[in-house]
């Protein structure tokens, strides 16, 4: 059944691809999820907090240099190339306020898995993701607010707020909750089976959200297709080939270079979505750009997935390896 599990987990981009096909065909079928995106996306957080302790936090300080370019990377290219590409295709503001809040938004869980599928260093992976997403709390709205001041009011406080709901609580009482778990006499048998089903959980709700938008915004879609798709994919196009080129310019081995091209380039799209349609409720097409921007990196992740890890090279290395030399630049 864990094997099961870790198969659905994989095959997220198909997930997510035959989603969108059957919600653009069948947009009524999927209405009944709007009310579901908030809290959904809390289960998601609360799923990942699961898979955390507290020793967890101690990696990021013995890996320093890695963790700090990819998430310094995570909240600058990112989100200098969301602002740049709305002001260059000249974006409507729903769709500029979209494509500039999902940009300032940290990466999402599935990274994990194409890091894993990749070849990557799996361990940076999480670190990354649990500390841009604890990083977004004060940054997604400071940035949002700042790139999307001038383009319409933005409410940070309102925008922190949902943060704290959404991601830092969830994420807290799971890592308490699976911190207890250490004083039970063999919690191993647990963590393995949360480990396991909590991915499977947070690929259908991501699923769903983006569905739901989809289906909702099908209209608006084909009237703004073009600029949308491209500004879109030329955004992730830049997270994951910046990634890669900012650890190779700073001397990393290839398991690093594609742990943060793939960190960078993929967003929480799902995080996106929400608040969009939480806090820009005006406009309809906003959590637009959120939704294709799911199928846009879960497609691009899977293809360098499939082509590194093919070609393991440098990345053949055992993560063991990698950590010691992360080991050793740190000191």
């Amino acid at each position: 059944m864990i094997r099961i599990c870790r198969w659905i987990a994989v095959g997220f981009p198909l997930w997510v691809v035959l989603g969108c096909a059957w919600a653009w065909f069948f947009p009524d079928q999927w209405a009944w999820v709007g009310p579901l995106i908030k809290p959904g996306l809390g289960v998601i957080m609360l799923g990942m907090g699961l898979t955390l302790r507290v020793q967890d936090f101690q990696s990021v300080i013995r890996h320093p240099v890695c963790v700090l370019i990819g998430v310094a990377a995570q909240f600058t290219v990112m989100p200098a190339s969301g602002w740049l590409l709305a002001t260059t295709f000249g974006l409507e503001p729903g769709l500029a306020i979209g494509l500039i809040l999902v940009s300032c938004c940290p990466g999402g869980t599935a990274s994990n898995v194409v890091c894993y599928l990749a070849r990557a260093n799996v361990p940076l992976s999480v670190l990354m993701t649990m500390t841009s997403t604890f990083t977004a709390v004060v940054m997604t709205p400071l940035l949002t607010k700042w790139l999307a001041g001038s383009i319409l009011n933005v409410d940070a406080w309102g925008l922190f707020k949902s943060m704290i709901q959404i991601v830092l609580l969830p994420l807290v009482a799971g890592i308490a909750v699976n911190s207890l778990l250490d004083r039970m006499r063999n919690p191993e048998p647990i963590r393995r089976w949360v480990g396991a089903l909590g991915p499977v959980l947070s690929v259908w709700i991501i699923v769903l959200i983006v569905g739901y938008i989809v289906g909702v915004n099908r209209l608006s879609i084909s009237a703004v297709a073009g600029p949308l798709f491209v500004s879109v994919l030329l955004l992730h196009l830049s997270g994951f080939g910046l990634g890669y080129v900012l650890m190779k310019l700073a001397g990393k081995p290839e398991a690093f270079r594609r742990t943060v091209s793939i960190e960078v380039g993929m967003q929480n799209s799902g995080l996106g979505a929400a608040l969009a349609k939480e806090h820009f409720p005006q406009y309809a097409v906003a959590p637009v750009p959120a939704a294709i921007s799911a199928v846009y990196h879960c497609l691009i992740g899977s293809i360098l997935a499939a082509i590194w890890g093919r070609d393991g090279s440098d990345a053949r290395r055992s993560e063991a390896d990698d950590v010691g030399e992360a080991d050793r630049d740190a000191s």
